[in-house]
């Protein structure tokens, strides 16, 4: 299990993928909105999504956990 967390805190403004979604290694899961700008969260590894932590328009800090891979 690998979690794929926010690099700073903002709202989730475009979840990109779904539960059980097979992912690639640098692939954009989460686009997060902080201070007017989307800032693109990539997967670290590939892996398949095991569970999604938050839903758009969910403001998350740094750190917070976005998706477990599995």
């Amino acid at each position: 299990m690998e979690e794929i967390k926010a690099a700073m805190a903002g709202t989730v403004f475009k979840i990109m993928v779904k539960e059980g979604q097979d992912v690639l290694k640098g692939q954009t899961v989460v686009v997060l909105e902080s201070m007017k700008m989307e800032i693109p969260v990539d997967s670290p590894s590939a892996g398949n999504v095991a569970t999604l932590k938050v839903a758009e328009g969910d403001f998350v800090n740094e750190e917070d956990v976005l998706i477990v891979l599995e």
